[in-house]
């Protein structure tokens, strides 16, 4: 709920502090006093457009802070921690205009877009006026307000998700069907492609070990002439080999430590690098061994590279992939040797989404249908109440597409005189008619609201007497729902509230001020004395307007 409202440079309003509580609030004054105002400055914190003629002339900018409590309201709590700026039990609408027409708006301190700031604003507050943007003009206001009625939300919203669980099995049904058209192509083209992968049948690694055979065969004839000068420079030769000269230092280390048997360490140092010399020697025989000069083995490497080299530029890959892309190829393959189960397997999800929609979409057709009936009921009762005795509202449904929000399209339609057909409403209601039609419906869902607050701008238009009184009534057994503030110019409204609010205009001689102030109970039978009897207030009058506070009060009680 609203628990606090300041505005500051707006329009006429210099400062202003206000702290709307449960209940009814109802607000008054002279015709011109600026009560419009408070609305206008509430709407822009939920995301109205600016304009820079609402900045009170003279100032740099016009400010609006609105701050909601949300203990009881898990929609609007969600919304906030889905998007990172949840900040407890309460949440800070803030918006500024600047005088040259820029406007920034705030949500808990973080600037956001105008659109959250409406998505927001639509779950913390409702507000009924006569301007364009009126909720109850818009289809999707009559689906959820019907929804609401046939107490049908938490189905609405499964009908919704089943949809998009449909269409999701539909695309990819549809996509293998295109996938399809293909098949017999792809698969003469695999089948190709896959032959010559299966002739070359390359092992993994096999590459690597072709390339170093290549190289190795390629330079045998190098290889087997400088090994051989290595065995005989290390130890074959006739004359003077590493070995040869490593013995001689030996015998020389060996009669010198004789001597000095500091010298250990360099003599056995020689004698492992002569067994070094001698492993070394042995190692490069064995290899001399396995080498061979075999031209036919050359040339079945080179061949099989040559294969794999030209493979691998035709799948346009690195030589190194050509195993991998061939094991992928395989596995496609298979999948289109199968692609006929597949398709059974899709066609068959399709239908059951399909069917498990429809059966839940059928249901809320249903239930959608028998609350119509109820509603336009019990509509129709609260409209005569309200002195719209020719009046009638229907519930039209009309079958549409299958879609997120069911097999349906929800209008009210509406005629406010007797021999005239029914037509949509947002064509053919007034702003007052629009109004206390607004007023009755919501009366009726009152028990099931999730917006917690609500503004009525004179839903009181055109009526008087007992029937005001009965708006009033109804307005205050909405305010045992729901937190409402509603701008009357009706005494039996006024006389229903639960708080009382008074707008009036000091005038200078260069400067308009608008002032809004709570009033205490004799202040208040002033207030309904002058809405009763105009400019003079006789004593008679301030009975009748303490009667009718006394009335009011004491039949609320009593409701």
């Amino acid at each position: 709920m609203l628990t606090h409202l300041s505005v500051r440079h707006f329009a006429t309003v210099d400062q202003l502090e206000l702290e709307p509580e449960n209940g009814l609030t109802v607000i008054s004054g002279e015709t011109g006093a600026g009560k419009s105002v408070l609305i206008d400055a509430l709407s822009l914190t939920l995301g109205e457009r600016a304009d820079s003629a609402v900045v009170r002339p003279g100032c740099e900018r016009a400010e609006v802070l609105a701050t909601f409590h949300l203990q009881d309201n898990p929609a609007a709590r969600a919304w906030l921690t889905e998007r990172e700026l949840d900040n407890g039990d309460e949440c800070l609408l803030r918006r500024t205009v600047r005088a040259d027409g820029r406007s920034r708006a705030y949500v808990n301190g973080t600037p956001t877009p105008l659109t959250d700031v409406r998505a927001l604003g639509e779950q913390l507050i409702s507000v009924h006026s006569q301007h364009e943007h009126q909720a109850l003009l818009r289809k999707e206001t009559h689906r959820a307000l019907l929804d609401n009625v046939a107490e049908a939300g938490p189905l609405s919203l499964a009908v919704a998700t089943l949809w998009r669980d449909w269409q999701a099995a539909r695309r990819a049904h549809d996509q293998a069907l295109a996938d399809a058209r293909e098949q017999n192509e792809r698969q003469e083209l695999l089948r190709f492609q896959l032959e010559e992968l299966d002739a070359l049948a390359l092992a993994e690694g096999e590459l690597a070990e072709l390339e170093q055979e290549q190289q190795r065969l390629g330079n045998a004839e190098a290889l087997i002439r400088l090994c051989q000068q290595s065995v005989s420079a290390l130890y074959d030769g006739e004359e003077n080999t590493c070995n040869d000269q490593l013995g001689q230092v030996s015998h020389w280390l060996d009669e010198a430590r004789a001597s000095d048997e500091g010298l250990a360490e360099a003599f056995e140092t020689v004698e492992s690098a002569r067994l070094q010399v001698e492993a070394a020697a042995e190692a490069l025989r064995h290899y001399l061994e396995r080498l061979d000069l075999d031209p036919e083995r050359l040339n079945q490497v080179e061949e099989r590279l040559s294969q794999a080299y030209s493979l691998a530029r035709k799948h346009r890959l690195r030589p190194e992939e050509l195993v991998e892309h061939h094991r992928k190829l395989a596995s496609e393959a298979d999948t289109l040797e199968h692609f006929d189960e597949h398709l059974e397997a899709l066609a068959s999800a399709e239908a059951q989404a399909k069917n498990t929609y429809m059966e839940s979409a059928r249901e809320l057709s249903r239930q959608r249908r028998e609350a119509a009936t109820g509603l336009n009921q019990q509509v129709q009762k609260q409209l005569k109440a309200l002195g719209m005795k020719a009046a009638r509202l229907e519930t039209v449904l009309s079958e549409t597409k299958p879609g997120a929000d069911g097999l349906e399209e929800v209008e009210f339609q509406f005629t406010a005189n007797p021999g005239q057909p029914l037509r949509p409403l947002a064509k053919v209601a007034s702003g007052g008619e629009l109004s206390r039609v607004s007023l009755a419906i919501q009366v009726i869902c009152a028990r099931n609201l999730t917006v917690p607050s609500l503004v009525f701008d004179e839903v009181d238009v055109g009526v008087g007497g007992g029937v005001a009184e009965i708006v009033g009534r109804l307005l205050r057994e909405l305010g045992g729902h729901a937190q409402v503030l509603c701008i009357t110019h009706q005494p039996q409204v006024a006389a229903q509230g639960h708080q009382h609010w008074q707008v009036h205009k000091i005038q200078g001689k260069s400067t308009t001020h608008t002032r809004i102030h709570t009033l205490e109970p004799a202040a208040r039978i002033e207030e309904v004395a002058r809405m009763l009897g105009g400019v003079e207030i006789t004593e008679s009058t301030r009975a009748h307007a303490s009667e009718m506070l006394d009335k009011g009060q004491k039949t609320a009680r009593r409701a």
